[in-house]
């Protein structure tokens, strides 16, 4: 039987990415200079296999037609995820695929909030790292959206403000006014709204803000709070790309040593420059950016990002399945408040 007909991709308003695809999109591309030659398309551990985490079924054992896990040709998934939210988790999770033969790349943002099937007080995707590190990230990822994630690459947000600096600042649009302070962190967040200029230090302040001394934030809520650091990023790259064409052997030892500094992964160099080099071939056109989607709720003693099922599932299979069968609702583990 043939896969029903996929629902229209939905296109986010205008480029926008996060920091940690900036990191991974423009430091590999600049790399390529340095490392041209030793390009190599990544490898999958599970070249046909089931997830590592399967989806919500009821853990009977059940024969899976093989061409259910049959993956396509050069696709793959990618979980980057920026750590060091004051708390040692993950703050910034985005999924990433690359399809070399339709020459696409698609990121996702999953919501810090975003409810998970797990029995822990806290049921948030976020505190998945806390749990078990990346590893456990990973699976709950694939838990969630019924596909594998082949690697990761995992970033120190620290290197924020020296990626921030070391481009020389950024013009920006702060979308609201910011008055927050918390002298436990030292941490003191001013801003009026605006077109302005910011250091790295001020930066992290703008992406990382989320509510006022008076209670007052995003109306959205922390999808407003993705919205900004997408926005931010977006310039983030306008002046990495820039950069790079006005000094381009200065920039691309800036942007490799931070990469070596700040990010851990378990692709190798080789696996870099090709993406790189896809991403090059593509194009910013060819490039998509996405947030799941869902709605605020309450539920266990806490406020959650409750996905909605048909829309996570229509994502998934426009833009992030890496097997040639579509993926159906009982593969995806999407948990609910009630």
């Amino acid at each position: 039987m043939s896969s029903p007909k996929r629902k229209k991709r939905r296109r986010s308003g205008g480029e926008r990415a996060v920091l940690i695809i900036c990191i991974l999109l423009f430091v590999v591309i600049g790399a390529v200079g340095a490392y041209r030659g030793f390009a190599r398309p990544p490898e999958p551990a599970d070249s046909g296999g089931q997830p590592s985490a399967g989806g919500s079924g009821d853990g009977a054992t059940v024969q899976e037609p093989d061409t259910h896990f049959e993956r396509k040709d050069s696709y793959y998934t990618i979980l980057v995820s920026g750590v060091d939210d004051d708390n040692g988790g993950s703050d910034t999770n985005i999924l990433v695929s690359i399809d070399a033969v339709n020459g696409e790349i698609n990121a996702v943002s999953i919501p810090r909030d975003t409810l998970i099937d797990v029995t822990w007080n806290v049921r948030k995707i976020n505190a998945a790292y806390n749990v078990g590190g990346i590893d456990r990230l990973q699976t709950e990822l694939e838990k969630l959206l019924g596909i594998p994630v082949d690697f990761y690459i995992s970033v120190d947000l620290g290197g924020f403000v020296s990626l921030v600096d070391a481009i020389g600042g950024v013009w920006f649009d702060v979308p609201v006014n910011m008055n927050y302070d918390d002298p436990v962190q030292d941490l003191h967040i001013h801003f009026e709204k605006g077109y302005q200029y910011l250091d790295g230090k001020d930066a992290i302040k703008v992406v990382r803000w989320r509510q006022n001394n008076d209670g007052s934030a995003y109306p959205n809520g922390d999808i407003g709070r993705i919205q900004t650091q997408q926005a931010f990023l977006t310039a983030v790259a306008q002046q990495m790309l820039s950069n790079l064409g006005s000094n381009p052997i200065q920039a691309i030892q800036d942007y490799v040593n931070l990469f070596t500094t700040y990010v851990d992964t378990d692709l190798t160099v080789g696996n870099l420059v090709w993406i790189g080099e896809q991403a090059l071939t593509m194009g910013m056109e060819n490039i998509h950016f996405y947030t799941l989607e869902g709605e605020s709720a309450w539920a266990y003693g806490g406020s959650y990002y409750v996905l909605d099922p048909e829309k996570t599932l229509s994502l998934v299979n426009s833009s992030f399945n890496p097997y040639q069968e579509d993926r159906t609702l009982s593969d995806l583990d999407i948990a609910s408040p009630n």
